[in-house]
Order: C-alpha cells, then sequence, then structure tokens
C-alpha cells in the first residue's frame, strides 16, 4: 500500500511554512503572553505542540512524545527561533 505523503515529509520548505502556519493561527494567541520568550516545538500535522526554556528542551520533550515526527522550532513571541550574530561575533570579525 502506498504511504500518505504529509507535510513532515523532507519537502524543503515546507516543515517551516506549516509550522509558522500553526504557530499564527492556533497557538500565537493561546502562548502569547503566558509563554513570551520561551522555545515552542510544533508537530504541524497535528497541531501538538511542546515547550521548553531552550529549543533542545522544547525538542526533547517534543521527540520523546513523538519520535517518528519532525518538529517547526519557534520561540514565543519572536520572529526567530535564533538570531545569527552577536557581540562575541562582531569581535572576531573585526
Amino acid at each position: 500500500m502506498a504511504q500518505e505523503h504529509t507535510i513532515t515529509e523532507l519537502i524543503p520548505g515546507k516543515l517551516s511554512q506549516e509550522g509558522k502556519r500553526v504557530y499564527q493561527e492556533r497557538l500565537q494567541a493561546v502562548l502569547e503572553p503566558e509563554h513570551i520568550g520561551r522555545f515552542v516545538a510544533i508537530e504541524p500535522n497535528s497541531g501538538r505542540y511542546f515547550l521548553g526554556d531552550s529549543g533542545a528542551e522544547a525538542l526533547i520533550a517534543a521527540r520523546d512524545a513523538m519520535p517518528e515526527s519532525l518538529f517547526f522550532l519557534a520561540r514565543v513571541g519572536y520572529p526567530a527561533a535564533h538570531r545569527i550574530g552577536g557581540h562575541a561575533l562582531r569581535e572576531r570579525l573585526g
């Protein structure tokens, strides 16, 4: 029997696109402002989510509960889960 395609397959950009959509449409109002700054791992097919104080903590909880799934990681109240750069990087680059 052919396996049904889901968004958790490795389709470039699809996991991110669907994860952002689930966050914006279903989770943003639920998680903000109470959990600002925490990390959330979202399984887009089901909408299940897992919170943590770090990205690793959220992803470990998600993976423990749903080991066969892929997750979108976001930071509650922020446009991205992590930022690139910062003071230490600027110092090294001169």
